[in-house]
């Protein structure tokens, strides 16, 4: 019976990195205490996230089971997909606190830019594998608009954090296939010029953000009042932190959406500094081991998607934090593996996973 057993777990666990693993469950871990604290008045919700996780582990299970080459084919029907959808919500899609950013499907209600995170590496990944013996510029033209298109939908909709994201995520690849750094100055200094343009076209509420970013006391009851308490949450945990369970920004619900978004705040205060500091290595291990399984992947198309997933988990960490803290404006993106959500976690298990079979098949294809 035991070795019936042994077997049974060696083949479920045949393709799991066993070091990716671990960093991403220890970060998980960190996230179950935090979200125990944060919404300690309803344990509903940490239910919900146990149920969340192990959705997203299966996920991960069936991504980390499929060869790159598979993924490869079908890279452009899901991105094709992910774009009909995404024309289905700007026609059909339920609108909710003034944006139209989901889509029931029967019972099922979902949110398609979701999909465009996995399927805008995946694109563009294989786009540029088919060009990999004769990249021209015009080819990193066709990669921007490739990107433009969904990005375009998405932030009609409004939703300026997933649109950063899918950016970022097409943006890695394209700048790991080779993007000359003179054309990404090129465009730095042209978004730049472009900026009176881009604050012309914003909704009202991201203009709101942008100023309140600068000066969060002007509003200090309304769209200041998220900037100001995370950063009194941040700044009154020391160094050592109130203790778990003893945050008072936390349990007096001074901090708003402490489950999601703005969940770095409750860790903060209750941690500290040297907590701060621990899950900030954690997710340096994770990304480390995520660029070594790229660096090692065998063809153009795993290594782009590889750093691509890996550096979005970088993106997310990195505005998460950065708005917390109050140098970045809040845009609703979550602290990756740990704020609360089931969507957002099954995305970035799913890129777990596609590391993981970017790792388990790299000898598979190596000549």
């Amino acid at each position: 019976m035991i070795d019936v057993l042994t077997r049974l777990w060696d083949r479920l666990t045949a393709n799991i990195d066993s070091t990716l693993m671990l960093i991403a469950t220890l970060i998980l871990a960190v996230g179950l205490f935090t979200l125990y604290s944060a919404a300690y008045e309803n344990p509903v919700r940490l239910e919900s996230q146990l149920v969340n996780i192990a959705v997203a582990l299966a996920a991960m299970w069936v991504a980390s089971r499929v060869p790159p080459q598979t993924l490869m084919r079908f890279a452009v029907p899901i991105y094709v997909v992910g774009l009909l959808l995404l024309v289905g919500v700007a026609l059909f899609g339920e609108v909710v606190n003034g944006a139209r950013r989901w889509l029931h499907v029967g019972i099922v209600r979902f949110q398609p830019s979701e999909i465009m995170k996995i399927a805008m590496p995946l694109m563009l990944a294989w786009y540029f594998q088919r060009r990999e013996t004769s990249l021209q510029l015009r080819d990193y033209a066709i990669a921007a608009l490739i990107l433009a298109v969904p990005a375009a939908l998405i932030v009609r909709q409004p939703d300026l954090g997933t649109t950063l994201l899918v950016l970022a995520a097409g943006f890695y690849v394209i700048f790991l296939a080779g993007l000359s750094w003179k054309i990404i100055a090129g465009l730095v200094v042209s978004g730049l010029a472009a900026a009176p343009f881009l604050w012309s076209i914003m909704h009202d509420y991201q203009r709101r953000r942008i100023l309140t970013l600068l000066d969060p006391t002007t509003d200090p009851l309304g769209a200041g009042y998220h900037i100001i308490q995370a950063q009194i949450a941040v700044g009154s945990g020391g160094i050592t932190g109130k203790g778990w369970l003893e945050g008072t920004q936390t349990h007096l619900e001074f901090i708003p959406e402490r489950s999601t978004d703005f969940i770095f705040a409750v860790f903060s205060e209750e941690f500290g500094l040297l907590g701060n500091a621990i899950l900030l290595v954690l997710y340096l291990m994770l990304i480390g081991r995520g660029l070594v399984i790229a660096a090692g992947a065998p063809t153009f198309f795993a290594r782009l998607l590889a750093g691509a997933i890996t550096l979005i988990f970088f993106t997310y960490a990195f505005v998460n934090m950065g708005m917390v803290s109050g140098i970045l404006p809040v845009v609703g993106v979550p602290l990756p593996l740990v704020s609360y959500g089931g969507t957002a976690l099954v995305t970035l298990f799913l890129g777990l996973g596609i590391l993981m079979s970017i790792q388990k098949h790299r000898k598979l294809v190596q000549s």
